[in-house]
């Protein structure tokens, strides 16, 4: 159990690697290890979400990323949005890594640092919070990232995750919709789902 990229120290051995992908315009450069999610390129779920993402119309705050990862999705919101976007993972190496391409790729607006879900928080509220939920921890650490989102979001904020169909997105956005009283299926793109609720004042 202390292998898979949602335990707090990984102790596989250091692999890393180095690559671009372009992401929201702007050609990145990740480094990746062992121990991290989705290693050797951005997952397909985490670009349908960028793509899918609306800041546009959100209220004044930061962006919360939970399970960052590496980084990909966080760092390329800070990028296009220009919002500060606070990036929290449970994955020491992962955070240590996300913090090592923010610099690489010259990306100042972040604030990452390692958190269990929304223990370890450096604000109280947000505009928006934004998972690409860790499905191999359980259904019920994916269903509390759902439910306390709603409390640390601002009226009119919203709260978007990308969940493949057979990895629970029916019951994801059932929950959703149980917490935030709407729910809305953004993106359907090769069998995942981006949901997206806001916080109703």
């Amino acid at each position: 159990m202390t292998n898979h990229y949602y335990t707090e120290n990984p102790n596989t051995a250091h692999d890393i690697e180095e690559w671009s992908f372009e992401l929201v315009g702007k050609n990145f450069r990740f480094m990746t290890d062992s121990g991290v999610f989705s290693r050797n390129g951005v997952d397909y779920g985490s670009r349908v979400l960028i793509d899918a993402f609306d800041w546009d119309s959100l209220p004044e705050g930061r962006i919360l990323d939970v399970g960052c990862g590496y980084g990909p999705i966080g760092l390329s919101l800070a990028y296009a949005s220009g919002r500060t976007v606070e990036m929290i993972d449970v994955n020491q190496r992962a955070v240590s890594l996300a913090e090592e391409n923010a610099q690489k790729n010259h990306i100042e607006n972040v604030d990452i640092h390692t958190s269990n879900i929304y223990a370890t928080l450096h604000e109280k509220q947000y505009a928006a919070i934004v998972s690409n939920p860790p499905i191999r921890a359980g259904k019920k650490v994916v269903h509390e990232i759902l439910i306390e989102a709603e409390p640390l979001l601002a009226v009119g904020g919203t709260l978007t995750v990308v969940i493949q169909k057979k990895q629970g997105a029916p019951s994801a956005q059932k929950r959703m919709e149980e917490v935030f009283g709407n729910v809305e299926i953004v993106t359907k793109d090769k069998g995942y789902y981006i949901l997206r609720s806001v916080k109703e004042g």
